[in-house]
């Protein structure tokens, strides 16, 4: 074995458990560190804690002397909590966090030391644009850029540091960040639903898109993690040959949880609860040394920054237990990957959830109005629902089969496909006496009863139904859940508006009622929708023939599927919407070519380093020995060797094939990364898509071959029965 290896082993096993205590109980440490309501009223005048409010819910601007005042409040809260910094948290289109810190420590003109904390530093500050990806927003030496107070989400302390969740925007006006497109879709959202919930009760005034995400993760020994390059610069094992166990036996998933992983998890909960991350589930998933962590639903905003905060919280706590934490959506070739599924749905200010069934048939029309819009804008924006999740490392999991396929279908369950098909065949027009009966009490009054607990799980379908929220199993582990989250509340803001004006429509002109202006057009979306709807294996040909028959889009690759974010038709959607502007959305798209360019460009550089200057050497030294081994069976069995010598023989030409198999595809595929740098955006894209990633396997296939052949005590890298059951 050699040393690295060794020395990477030695330090796992000499590892021993922390014990972690967890004996105050989760309620009384709940946003301990958070600035909430309930804070804000103990720190806070009533003026100022009412402008906050009143900012939270109808977005009016908060007063700048009012600002100052939640600002002192704000820093004597955090100085009390030990705070000796804050920073303006934001999520630039990196798809990580960023923080500045700055100090409260401040010099007077008389030159005393005070700590201080004023409005215009909580609501504004200016960080250097230029150095983050902006899509050609702004040129290089034009800098200036603005993060502004979100007040929807609370600020929180981290360490010593107050953290203030902010947009961060251009000079210019434009969104350099996650956040800003994301409040705006919900503010669609709320508009839209609210104006359709009017239909069933006048005292909504407000809608909320709700998330619950669900984390999966891999966790391996830090040691062993820095034994391999590819990990420690791709996030990716780029090689490395199947461990002979892996997950066939089923055995991990929802097993008992190991100790050492146990205290990495209470430590992390912990850490959450104090921040106000309202983790509720632990378990183990498929794969070996593979988890997931799952919290109670919120609303959006607030759900997807604390997605952003746990990972960033993950890492750390996981460099205290002596972990790699690995997002990446494929760390591990023969085992299953990571999603991070987003569960979706909307709630009323009344307490309402509106992809909740109720108790009397208005009710449930209200339901099936929201259940089937959803349907319809899934429909009509398949390829956009796509893109939105699409990245060089979610390629392998979309694009490779494996739950969920690259084809955007909706999975809604046997029973409620039956009331769908029959609400397809009601009427056009004015309802028959018969036909109102038989919807109210045959059709809509029975939702409740057949959608309890009612409806199975499909893992194969990328957007679910399950029981009163859809669940976008497509979004990658490693992903920021603004992207998709501001993609799916902009088509269905958009599909209810115009669900909206449809049945006005017919209410003004044709006279019809509400109730039956509402059935026309639910029945024509049902029928233009349908092809969206598959109850079946998403995975396989069967599946994929019948999608294009359908008219559906299969894009594999990130490159074909970013088209759909700069169409014509996705400009004018978030234009009409107000999410964005021509120039924010292909801004992004630039962006996102260009990251998933450098991610392939690097694994590409570190596969042939790797190759080059470890596995080649290693086996050349193995080759040696027995180019020794039978020069010496040579002296002894001097007219029949071969006879002896045949398996070493054999061994040494198989070598020598996977080393120049090795060393001519680098070249070729250095030579193709070389051809396309050349190019820019979409054709530098689509080059390394298709001429440089192919070699990867091809690369891989030669080097876990040798891996197969090369003495156990040579061989360089960690092998995957170290990564996945060392413990």
């Amino acid at each position: 074995m050699s040393a690295i290896r060794f020395n990477a082993l030695q330090e796992t096993l000499n590892r021993t458990p922390r014990p972690i205590e967890d004996t105050v109980r989760r309620s009384e440490l709940f946003a301990q560190n958070v600035f909430n309501k309930q804070t804000m009223l103990q720190y806070m005048t009533r003026e100022a804690y009412d402008s906050v409010m009143n900012a939270i819910e109808f977005g009016t601007k908060i007063d700048r002397k009012i600002a100052d005042q939640i600002a002192v409040s704000m820093k004597d809260w955090a100085l009390s909590k030990g705070a000796t910094h804050y920073t303006h948290w934001f999520q630039p289109l990196t798809g990580a966090t960023a923080e500045k810190h700055d100090a409260f420590f401040e010099v007077t003109e008389e030159g005393y030391v005070i700590e201080r904390f004023d409005g215009g530093q909580l609501v504004q500050q200016e960080p250097d644009a230029s150095s983050f990806p902006n899509g050609g927003i702004r040129n290089t030496f034009e800098a200036r850029g603005y993060t502004a107070w979100d007040p929807t989400s609370p600020a929180f302390i981290y360490g010593t540091t107050l953290c203030i969740p902010t947009v961060f925007v251009a000079y210019t006006g434009e969104a350099l960040d996650n956040k800003a497109p994301l409040l705006r879709a919900l503010q669609a959202i709320d508009d839209a639903a609210t104006d359709v919930c009017k239909y069933f009760d006048k005292n909504v005034t407000k809608v909320n898109a709700t998330l619950g995400w669900e984390q999966e993760y891999f966790l391996i020994d830090k040691a062993l993690a820095a034994s391999r390059p590819d990990i420690m610069m791709t996030g990716r094992t780029l090689l490395g040959h199947s461990s002979a166990k892996g997950q066939q036996l089923d055995d991990h998933y929802f097993g008992s949880i190991p100790t050492r992983i146990l205290n990495f998890m209470r430590d992390l909960e912990q850490e959450s609860i104090l921040l106000g991350i309202p983790v509720k589930t632990r378990h183990n998933e498929v794969a070996p040394n593979q988890f997931e962590l799952a919290p109670i639903f919120e609303e959006a905003n607030l759900a997807v920054d604390h997605n952003s905060l746990l990972m960033d919280l993950m890492e750390k706590v996981a460099q205290r237990h002596q972990f790699k934490v690995l997002f990446h959506e494929k760390p591990f070739k023969g085992i299953n990957g990571s999603g991070k599924h987003n569960n979706w749905s909307l709630s009323t200010n009344t307490g309402v959830n509106l992809l909740s069934p109720g108790k009397t048939p208005m009710k449930n029309l209200q339901f099936l109005t929201f259940f089937v819009n959803t349907i319809k804008a899934v429909c009509e924006y398949e390829e956009l629902i796509r893109a939105s999740v699409a990245s060089a490392s979610n390629d392998h999991r979309l694009g490779a089969n494996e739950a969920p396929p690259a084809v955007i279908s909706v999975f809604i369950g046997t029973q409620l496909s039956q009331v769908l098909d029959e609400l397809e065949n009601v009427t056009k027009g004015k309802l028959s006496p018969k036909e109102k009966t038989d919807l109210k009490l045959n059709i809509v009054g029975k939702i409740p009863e057949i959608l309890l607990d009612n409806t199975d799980r499909n893992r194969t379908s990328p957007f679910a139904f399950t029981g009163n929220k859809f669940e976008l199993r497509a979004v990658g582990s490693w992903s920021n859940c603004a992207g998709p989250m501001t993609v799916l509340n902009t088509i269905i803001a958009k599909q209810l508006k115009d669900f909206k004006q449809e049945v006005d429509v017919l209410v003004e002109t044709k006279k019809l009622k509400k109730d039956e202006a509402i059935f026309n057009v639910l029945r024509e979306y049902i029928k233009e929708s349908k092809k969206i709807r598959f109850e079946g294996d998403g995975h396989g040909e069967a599946w994929e023939k019948e999608a294009d028959k359908r008219g559906l889009s299969n894009n594999k690759t990130t490159p074909e599927a970013l088209k759909a974010k700069i169409s014509k038709k996705t400009i004018a959607l978030f234009e009409e919407m107000e999410v964005m502007n021509k120039v924010e959305v292909e801004a992004r798209h630039e962006i996102e070519l260009e990251e998933y360019t450098k991610r392939i460009q690097i694994e590409s550089r570190v596969l042939g380093d790797i190759s080059r200057n470890h596995v080649i050497p290693t086996a050349i030294q193995y080759q040696n020995t027995l180019i020794e081994n039978v020069k010496g069976l040579k002296e002894i069995f001097t007219n029949d060797f071969e006879q002896y010598a045949t398996e070493q023989l054999d061994l040494i030409k198989r070598i020598s094939n996977h080393i120049s198999e090795i060393n001519s595809k680098i070249e070729k595929m250095t030579n193709e990364r070389k051809s396309a740098n050349k190019l820019n955006g979409q054709k530098n894209a689509d080059a390394y898509c298709y001429k440089v990633k192919p070699f990867f396997e091809e690369i891989r296939y030669h080097v876990d071959k040798l891996e197969l052949l090369v003495d156990d005590n040579l061989w360089p890298l960690t092998k995957y029965r170290e990564l996945l059951f060392a413990k």
